[in-house]
């Protein structure tokens, strides 16, 4: 087996010390990156929903990149939100504008009642390209 390899973006924010966890583990040719949330450096949330959306994603194409993987490499998508009815046609369109065309990573949406203060979270699976 495969020994895990702790993955951080360039600039990794506050809450991977304060909560002590890694952005993503690399084992083998897979990344499994934790959930990413619209955190600013400094550990809290953007208030704004679709912008912490667009930050969320951000960030997660950090921890991708710190991989050498983009998000053409993703292969399966779990994101997390506090308030699915009022919220999903707005975090489908900010998707929408990442995600590219297909074909599409698999995809589960789960309804959530607490992300410490974050309206959404975004964790995926990607492999890893040949010589990253």
């Amino acid at each position: 087996m495969p020994a895990r390899q702790a993955i951080l973006p360039a600039v990794p924010h506050a809450l991977y010390e304060r909560h002590r966890y890694s952005a993503a583990i690399r084992s083998g040719d897979l990344l499994f990156v934790s959930g990413q949330v619209g955190s600013r450096e400094d550990g809290t949330p953007e208030p704004d929903y679709e912008a912490q959306v667009r930050l969320a994603f951000d960030n997660l194409a950090a921890v991708l990149a710190a991989a050498g993987c983009t998000f053409a490499d993703v292969v399966d998508v779990t994101s997390f939100h506090t308030h699915p009815a009022s919220q999903f046609e707005t975090f489908l369109a900010v998707r929408e504008g990442v995600l590219g065309a297909p074909p599409y990573p698999a995809w589960t949406a789960v309804g959530v009642t607490w992300l410490a203060g974050f309206d959404a979270e975004i964790k995926v699976v990607a492999r890893i390209p040949d010589g990253a």
